[in-house]
């Protein structure tokens, strides 16, 4: 038993020590999330007739211009405030809904994976006959044009456009509302701070003059 009792206290010093840093995960996905969802707001709005035609004749959905409004500003406003980590629990909310409908209503069908990967195990039908379309890109490219050139960054890809992305997102979003934007590196902590030191001087003065009386 003491064995396991100073592993126990090992482990709260271990923890007590890294405390003060526990607000760079939070901040470090709000990072990551936040210029995601200011482009893809942006985008909508830039192209925002194409995006009512989208979200009317592709998707099929209701009211398709007020959607399109609402998920161009949750997205672009929702990023911004995620980039300085003010309301993150409830505008995670807003934002974990628009990756629910791009899941459900768009990448669905597609499976997992976000590019055609056939050797992955995840691999589908459509992703293994993208493997034909893929094979046939690059034979064209090699016959036709500088093909080393338009691979030295990266391999010729196809995109699957599965739910993997916006799964990830969602995942992410959904630790944001439990953890919030994290302390000391978020306005919601410093706020937070503000408020509760307020509070605390005005109960201090109220508990200084109900002894005086």
């Amino acid at each position: 038993m003491n064995l396991i009792d100073n592993a126990f206290r090992l482990n709260d010093r271990a923890v007590g020590l890294i405390r003060p840093f526990d607000g760079l995960a939070p901040l470090l996905l709000r990072l990551y999330l936040a210029p995601i969802m200011m482009q893809a707001g942006w985008n909508k709005i830039v192209g925002f007739d194409n995006t009512v035609a989208w979200f009317d004749a592709s998707l099929g959905l209701p009211l398709p211009t007020v959607l399109a409004a609402l998920a161009a500003g949750t997205e672009l406003f929702g990023g911004a405030l995620l980039l300085v980590g003010l309301a993150t629990r409830w505008i995670s909310i807003p934002l974990m809904f628009t990756m629910l409908v791009a899941i459900f209503a768009v990448h669905w069908p597609n499976g997992w994976l976000a590019l055609s990967d056939a050797s992955s195990w995840l691999a589908n039908d459509r992703v293994l006959e993208a493997a034909e379309r893929k094979a046939r890109a690059i034979a064209i490219l090699r016959e036709h044009g500088n093909y080393a050139w338009l691979t030295s960054r990266g391999p010729i890809t196809v995109l699957n456009n599965g739910i993997e992305f916006a799964s990830t997102y969602f995942i992410m979003l959904l630790t944001l509302f439990f953890t919030g934007g994290g302390r000391y590196t978020s306005v919601d902590d410093w706020l937070g701070r503000f408020v509760r030191r307020g509070s605390d001087a005005n109960t201090g003065s109220e508990e200084v003059a109900a002894h005086a009386h």
